[in-house]
């Protein structure tokens, strides 16, 4: 695995799996697929701050597709698992072709949500060397907000609305009640400074 970024490690790809194998239960899907898709989304993870970053998916698709060259899978199986892996990106903005594809990018949003979200946000922060957050307007009520400046941004910017884009009604519920545990976190926060 090639990462530079500590929210997107091993750890990460687990959490992802359990949240994958979390949403399977509800859906008609291949699991196999979606647990191959899970274990190779993230092979290659560029830092943040690199311009290349938005590239990480596609170069962990490729990777992949040299992965699955050694196992017994259809040219099928495997576009679906590529498929899977290229778009779950975020900040792609697309959505996967498969169901398969809907639950990785679902299991890997989860990811990003409720304590262990806040944990992975405030990781990559420090990471990027950016600070916690505006002192002037922490929660961005008259601004726009600017994640690569300020740690606490990036709940407003991206987290808080990741809801809305859940592909699966599972992914959707489980989005809502992570999001609902940041926003009484955000709001201990505003009350701290």
């Amino acid at each position: 695995m090639i990462q530079n970024d500590p929210a997107h490690d091993f750890q990460h790809v687990m959490r992802v799996y359990k949240n994958a194998e979390f949403l399977c239960e509800n859906e008609s899907v291949d699991k196999t697929l979606v647990l191959m898709a899970v274990l190779l989304h993230d092979i290659v993870s560029l830092p943040k701050s690199d311009k290349r970053s938005t590239e990480s998916a596609d170069k962990s698709a490729q990777k992949a597709k040299l992965i699955l060259k050694n196992y017994s899978l259809t040219d099928s199986e495997v576009n679906i698992v590529i498929d899977a892996i290229k778009n779950h990106s975020f900040s792609k903005g697309k959505t996967p072709n498969s169901i398969e594809g809907k639950i990785l990018q679902d299991a890997d949003r989860l990811d990003a949500l409720g304590s262990i979200g806040i944990a992975r946000a405030f990781s990559v922060g420090g990471n990027e060397k950016r600070k916690l957050y505006n002192p002037k307007d922490p929660l961005c009520t008259s601004r726009n907000p600017d994640d690569k400046k300020w740690t606490l941004d990036h709940f407003y910017k991206k987290l808080l609305i990741l809801d809305s884009l859940m592909n699966t009604k599972t992914g959707k519920k489980e989005a809502k009640r992570r999001i609902r545990f940041m926003k009484n976190f955000l709001t201990e926060l505003y009350r701290e400074v």
